[in-house]
């Protein structure tokens, strides 16, 4: 593994998308350990993208436009509603909600399916996994596994660190009604856009 892979994985995890949004709202929402759920719920949505370009799956989308705008739209389907949940559900940014094991899980589920649903998740473990694979190497299987897993864990270090800053700010906010009103709105518009975006990529 080199410095090169750590630098550039630890630049694209640190960018703002679905799952460090997501993370952010649930931990400005609900404190530090939901927030660690989300990361969580996030960091294992990454598995199937992982996989599929491990073993080569990705490359249908490559191949196959109906696979690839299926996938998409589901998708932005999810990231729709999640903005209408936020929008809708009182108990997002609400203090006085009951933590139970459920509601953790339901979370973490939440966060599983956001990268799910996202096919550019694929393509760019597809891209960029092998780039970082030596030539030569006899088990490039078990070097692309590594590297995957190695991703994964920084992405859940750097979304628990986001969710501890949220949760760690979260005192600040939540005593102002207001505030938490517009701030509901502002993560269902950041969904929204996403979903919008994600409507309008090409391939």
């Amino acid at each position: 593994m080199s410095i090169e892979f750590l630098l550039t994985s630890l630049v694209v995890v640190l960018l703002p998308g679905t799952g460090v949004l997501y993370t952010l709202a649930v931990g400005l929402g609900r404190g530090f350990w939901p927030s660690v759920a989300a990361a969580l719920g996030c960091t294992f949505g990454i598995v199937p993208a992982a996989v599929a370009s491990i073993v080569g799956l990705a490359a249908i989308f490559h191949t196959s436009a109906l696979a690839f705008i299926v996938v998409k739209y589901l998708g932005v389907a999810y990231l729709l509603y999640m903005a209408w949940s936020m929008l809708g559900d009182k108990s997002l940014l609400n203090i006085n909600e009951e933590k139970t094991e459920q509601s953790y899980l339901r979370i973490a589920v939440n966060g599983t399916l956001l990268n799910v649903f996202n096919p550019k998740l694929s393509l760019f473990f597809l891209a960029f996994l092998p780039q970082f694979v030596p030539a030569g190497v006899e088990s490039s299987l078990a070097n692309l596994v590594y590297l995957a897993v190695v991703f994964m864990v920084m992405t859940f270090i750097v979304f628990v660190v986001y969710g501890a800053f949220a949760s760690a700010t979260r005192k600040y906010i939540v005593e102002s009604p207001r505030v938490m009103v517009w701030m509901k709105r502002v993560f269902a518009t950041a969904f929204g856009a996403l979903g919008l975006r994600l409507a309008l990529a090409d391939r």
